[in-house]
C-alpha cells in the first residue's frame, strides 16, 4: 500500500456547514438610533437595539461602528447611551462604509464571510454588497429581529464567548503597547509573561473545542468540525487524543485558543486536525503544540503524520509544518496533502514562553521554563 492510499477519507459532515457571523457592523443615524445626530442630538435608541447588541455580545459576537458622522460628537453619544464599551474599533469618519469595513476586518482579523453590516440606506449597503461581496448586508428595519436569525445564533455560547469582547479589548492594548515598544520582537513578547497551557480536553473543555472547529478557518490544517458528542467519543477513546490549548499573559486570558485531534494508529499517529484561534496569530503558540504532539509521538516510537488541506486562507499552517520539519509524502486527487516529521526537528518552546503541560496520567502539572 502506499501512503497515499493510506490518507483517510475526510470526516463526513452532515450538510453544507452554516454561516457563522462573529462581527456585526453598525450604522449610527437611523440605523442604532433614529435621528441624524448633527441635525439634532437629541436621537433615541432605535427599538429592540440595546437588547440585540446585549444579547449577541453574550453570545461573543463582536460589534463595530462604520458611520459618517463626526467622530466626538458620535462617542460622546455612545457614551451618554451607555454602550460605547461594545463597539470595537469604530470607524466614524467621511470615508466610505466599504473602505471603513475593511479596516474593522483588518483590525479585528476576522474573514469577510463570518462580518454582518446594517445600515438604513439602500446605497450604503450596495455599495458595501459590491465592495465586499461576502459581508453579509441587512437593513435598519431587521436591527431588533438580527439575534433570532440563525447565522448569529452559535451552536454553544460559552462561558468564554461572553468574554470574548474585553478579550479583544485587551488584544488591542497589546497591540498599542507593541507599537509604543522600540526594542526587537522578541524583547515585547517576553514583556507580555505568556503561560501557555496544554491539556487532554475534558468534558467541561468540549463546547468550547466544538466552537474552535466551527469558528477557526484561518490557523486551521483541515477544516475538520466535530460535534460536542463526537468530541467526547474521541477523547474517551484510547486510540485517539483531543488535546486543548490555552493562553494568559499579563493583559490577560486569551481563554482556549487551541485544538489537536490525534489518531493514535499502529504504524503511526495521524495528526487530523491542528488548529489555533486567529487572536493568537503572532504569539508562536501553534509551533509550541505542535512540537508537543511531535513529541509525545517520539515517546510512542512512531513517526508523525499530519493531513493538510488548503481553504484558501490557511497557508500559515503548511508554513507552520514546513518550518517544523514536515514534508509531504502523500496526496489525493482532492487536494487533501499527507505530511511525515522529521523527530530531529523538534524544538523546545521559546524562552519568552512559560509552558504548562497536564498528562493524561496525572493531576499534577509540569512546567517547564528556558531561562
Amino acid at each position: 500500500m502506499s501512503v497515499t492510499d493510506q490518507i483517510e477519507a475526510p470526516k463526513p459532515t452532515a450538510g453544507a456547514k452554516p454561516r457563522a457571523i462573529k462581527l456585526l457592523v453598525w450604522d449610527l443615524d437611523e440605523t442604532l438610533w433614529r435621528g441624524t445626530l448633527l441635525e439634532n442630538d437629541a436621537v433615541r435608541l432605535r427599538d429592540g437595539v440595546r437588547e440585540a447588541l446585549e444579547t449577541l455580545d453574550r453570545r461573543g459576537i463582536l460589534h463595530s461602528i462604520a458611520s459618517r458622522n463626526d467622530r466626538e460628537a458620535a462617542l460622546d453619544k455612545l457614551r451618554e447611551l451607555g454602550l460605547a464599551d461594545y463597539f470595537l474599533y469604530p470607524q466614524i469618519d467621511w470615508s466610505s462604509k466599504a473602505s471603513n469595513i475593511r479596516r474593522i476586518i483588518d483590525a479585528v482579523n476576522l474573514g469577510a464571510d463570518a462580518v454582518a453590516f446594517v445600515d438604513d440606506q439602500p446605497f450604503e449597503r450596495d455599495e458595501v454588497a459590491h465592495e465586499i461581496p461576502e459581508v453579509l448586508v441587512l437593513s435598519a428595519d431587521e436591527a431588533a429581529g438580527i439575534p433570532e436569525r440563525p447565522e448569529f445564533n452559535p451552536r454553544f455560547v460559552t462561558d468564554e464567548s461572553a468574554l470574548r469582547r474585553s478579550m479583544y479589548q485587551a488584544e488591542a492594548a497589546r497591540k498599542v503597547a507593541e507599537e509604543d515598544f522600540a526594542g526587537p520582537s522578541e524583547e515585547f513578547l517576553a514583556s507580555l509573561e505568556m503561560r501557555f497551557s496544554i491539556a487532554p480536553a475534558a468534558r467541561a473543555d468540549l463546547e468550547r473545542a466544538e466552537e474552535l472547529t466551527v469558528r477557526t478557518n484561518q490557523l486551521n490544517t483541515t477544516g475538520y468540525t466535530f460535534s460536542y458528542d463526537e468530541l467526547d467519543a474521541l477523547r474517551r477513546s484510547g486510540d485517539h487524543l483531543v488535546l486543548i490549548a490555552s493562553l494568559e499573559d499579563r493583559y490577560g486570558t486569551y481563554g482556549k485558543i487551541g485544538l489537536a485531534l490525534v489518531e493514535k494508529r499502529p504504524q503511526d499517529w495521524l495528526l487530523r486536525l491542528l488548529l489555533m484561534s486567529c487572536r493568537v496569530m503572532s504569539r508562536g503558540v501553534g509551533t509550541i503544540l505542535l512540537n508537543h504532539v511531535h513529541a509525545l509521538a517520539r515517546e510512542a516510537r512512531v513517526p508523525l503524520r499530519a493531513e493538510f488541506r488548503s481553504n484558501g486562507r490557511n497557508r500559515q499552517m503548511l508554513v507552520t509544518y514546513t518550518f517544523a520539519g514536515f514534508r509531504e509524502v502523500g496526496r489525493r486527487d482532492d487536494g487533501l496533502v499527507l505530511l511525515e516529521g522529521d523527530p530531529a526537528m523538534i524544538q523546545e518552546p521559546p524562552a519568552y514562553v512559560d509552558v504548562r503541560i497536564d498528562t493524561p496520567e496525572s493531576t499534577a502539572t509540569k512546567t517547564s521554563r528556558k531561562d
